[in-house]
């Protein structure tokens, strides 16, 4: 069966809140999620998430998506001593290891990961 949505008044677009465009995106690029389920579930066409997506990277001061490999252990490099406060270990593709706290604020974690860019 076919659903048709018809949109009266003045405002013929759909619209999203930020905090559902920001729900949709977390459901649509969890791992092991398809994108193409989630849009149906929430009734919006797959290239509408990408594009969001898409916006979302391009923000000014937003630090966008980063690739994010789990492992149970990882060596850790003689030069630098293991941090006991370290949360989160990031090993950026220049060679260089960031180390972030629980207690790092989120302005200072992203003006980090600019910078390693």
């Amino acid at each position: 069966m076919t659903r048709t949505m018809i949109l009266t008044g003045p405002e013929r677009r759909r619209s999203w809140p930020d905090g559902l465009r920001a729900e949709i995106l977390a459901e649509a690029f969890r791992p092991g999620a398809v994108v193409s389920e989630v849009a149906r579930r929430y009734d919006v066409s797959t290239s509408r998430i990408y594009t969001w997506r898409k916006e979302l990277m391009e923000a000014p001061g937003s630090v966008g998506f980063v690739e994010a490999i789990v492992t149970s252990s990882s060596p850790v490099s003689e030069e630098v001593p293991a941090s006991t406060d370290a949360d989160i270990s990031v090993d950026m593709p220049c060679g260089a290891r960031v180390r972030i706290s629980s207690g790092a604020s989120a302005e200072l974690v992203a003006a980090a990961l600019r910078a390693l860019r």
